[in-house]
């Protein structure tokens, strides 16, 4: 496998890629969904919500984590997730940015 040649790019298409690999699995696609319809949750809510293993809901915790999509805070011996809102801002902002460059809504003809 050959090696990434990240420095061919500009900082925000790097920037695109990392939260678009991150967001691609579609658990965690379903977390999201989850955190925006109710706000918060904790790590076995998810487990029983989606039927996941709890290590693989924590690892899918992780990677949103880290990706700083959702932010953490403990509650006793758990840890409650929710959307990180300026990160969730930025992600709409760059998205939209992209699917606002096609003409597709100005009836244009395409190939």
């Amino acid at each position: 496998m050959g090696v990434s040649k990240t420095d061919l790019f500009t900082d925000e298409q790097n920037d695109i890629a990392v939260i678009a690999k991150c967001i691609a699995h579609p658990a965690r696609v379903a977390i999201l969904q989850y955190l925006l319809k109710k706000d918060s949750c904790v790590n076995t809510t998810l487990v029983g919500e989606l039927g996941l293993a709890q290590a693989t809901i924590s690892q899918h915790l992780r990677e949103l984590k880290n990706a700083d999509i959702i932010q953490g805070t403990i509650e006793g011996k758990s840890m409650n997730y929710c959307i990180n809102p300026t990160t969730w801002s930025h992600m709409k902002e760059i998205f939209n940015g992209i699917f606002d460059q096609h003409p597709c809504c100005q009836e244009s003809d395409c190939c």
